[in-house]
């Protein structure tokens, strides 16, 4: 073997040594010296290269000098490297507690329909869910609603087509389930809802519903009374009281509005329930048996009942939010909050 492949030779085992190299003191030293040191590989290579003939040395020697700088800039290198993980051993405190990630929070209006949800599971309600794009005849004809009833201009609802819209309540979701069930039906209905309103702070043009239905022999007003009181109980505290008002929905017969006492003044009269003591949550009714025949269910033999609660009211009552329009712009600085 010349000494140019030997040259060659030793830059290869160089290379090797590199990427086999443990990054501590002294094997970077004892790597040094066996290349760099008096009695080292290189040293002994220029001790070799005085016995070359003149005409040689010239590509020889060039080689030679690459092959040093090469070997003594890899150590320096893998100094450096010791050094700086020495640094930043020194400034990390293994006895520091670990470093906080973000973490992401449920919406508001998330958590109240989730709580809702959960008290209704408890009292033997399922959850189902229904399309947002709807027909007609589900989200008004078969719910009772004449034709020349004031929800169906479009005013109040966004029209797609003459027969396709999106659903002004979750009621749809009751009329899918009575078709293509028997009773005894026990549901829950959550989800977004879509009403061409004026955009202010009371009102926005997508909001959120969770509606239940109970269909069986024998369901009596009686028992949503006690079903509703529950609930109320249950979500808003022993200490808060609950009233039916006399209401009207094309859907329900005999209707009824539920008022609760104001979880703010306690029924003593404040700004946010008008001085009357009272809040209205939600609107509830015996089943119409119009309802039933629309749907295949014999009126004579069942009946049932429904009611319907806006979770984004809920939740600006329990949050005190007096903008409903906070709830779906996500300002981040608003979330952060809940």
């Amino acid at each position: 073997m010349n000494l140019l492949e030997h040259v060659q030779e030793v830059r290869n085992s160089l290379q090797a040594d590199l990427v086999q190299v443990r990054l501590d003191l002294q094997s970077i030293e004892e790597l040094r010296l066996k290349y760099s040191g008096k009695k080292g590989i290189i040293p002994a290579l220029f001790q070799e290269f005085g016995s070359l003939a003149p005409e040689l040395k010239r590509d020889v020697g060039k080689q030679l000098n690459e092959l040093k700088r090469e070997a003594e800039e890899a150590v320096q290198q893998l100094e450096a490297r010791l050094l700086e993980s020495q640094k930043q051993s020194e400034e990390f405190d293994p006895t520091l507690p670990g470093m906080l990630f973000n973490r992401g929070h449920l919406h508001p209006v998330t958590q109240t329909m989730n709580r809702i949800c959960e008290i209704f599971r408890g009292m033997g309600f399922g959850i189902e869910f229904g399309p947002e794009v709807e027909t007609d005849f589900n989200n008004f004809r078969a719910l009772n609603f004449p034709d020349n009833h004031p929800a169906r201009d479009m005013q109040d609802t966004f029209f797609i087509e003459d027969e396709i819209l999106l659903r002004t309540h979750t009621s749809p979701v009751q009329i899918r389930t009575m078709m293509k069930r028997k009773p005894p039906i026990r549901i829950l209905a959550p989800g977004r809802v879509y009403r061409n309103e004026a955009i202010n702070p009371r009102s926005y043009c997508v909001f959120h519903q969770v509606e239940g239905l109970y269909v069986d022999e024998g369901v009596t007003f009686a028992e949503m009374k006690a079903t509703i009181e529950i609930f109320v109980k249950k979500f808003y505290g022993e200490n808060v009281n609950s009233r039916f008002r006399p209401s009207f929905f094309p859907f329900t017969e005999p209707s009824a509005e539920v008022d609760i006492s104001c979880i703010i003044c306690g029924g003593r009269g404040c700004r946010l329930c008008k001085q009357t003591g009272w809040l209205e949550i939600m609107g509830c009714g015996m089943v119409d048996p119009n309802v039933f025949i629309a749907c295949g269910i014999d009126p004579e033999k069942y009946t049932g009942y429904a009611f319907g609660m806006g979770p984004d009211r809920i939740a600006m009552l329990k949050y005190g939010i007096h903008d409903i329009r906070l709830l779906f712009e996500g300002d981040i600085r608003f979330l952060k909050q809940f």
